[in-house]
């Protein structure tokens, strides 16, 4: 499972439209290598596990399907390509990176008695880590975190989602 960040470009939430302001229904999103024709992978959420199709294709509301999210991985360069469900191109861009702010993203399932977790991705610190249990910020006060090791003061609840977001 390649480490990724999210894309700059239809990244979460992305609405595509055609020529004409109408939502691109059936529009397809190419993903490639920088500079070239070959297909490169993008990802369906931050944790790198599912790839989306290539090409995306878009929903009714000219979205990206199942979370309107795209992950690139972290260190490759892509380009994209917009056509309408006909194959109509519409527009590229070409040198795409993740978005570095957004940093690499860790997630774990609370078991509601475990507060110590291993990181794969270390040594980080309080100062370079935000922490989210089920979508809520959680205070440096409510967990500590150093080398590889995250602890919390108290077991996140059963079956919670935690984000480690690494900036």
């Amino acid at each position: 499972m390649p480490a990724v960040s999210l894309s700059p470009v239809a990244g979460a939430g992305w609405q595509f439209f055609d020529n004409n302001g109408n939502p691109l229904s059936g529009g397809k999103l190419f993903t490639y290598a920088a500079g070239t024709t070959t297909n490169q992978a993008t990802y369906t959420s931050s944790s790198g596990n599912t790839a989306h199709t290539n090409p995306i294709v878009l929903d009714a509301a000219g979205r990206v399907p199942g979370g309107s999210e795209v992950w690139l991985i972290i260190g490759s360069a892509y380009k994209f390509i917009a056509k309408t469900s006909t194959d109509v191109q519409l527009w590229s861009a070409d040198n795409i990176t993740g978005i570095a702010g957004a940093g690499l993203i860790q997630n774990f399932v609370g078991t509601g008695a475990q507060t110590v977790f291993t990181l794969s991705n270390a040594p980080f610190s309080e100062n370079t880590t935000q922490v989210y249990i089920n979508g809520v910020y959680q205070q440096k006060n409510t967990y500590s975190v150093s080398g590889v090791t995250l602890t919390f003061s108290e077991a996140p609840p059963i079956t919670s989602t935690i984000e480690v977001l690494y900036t």
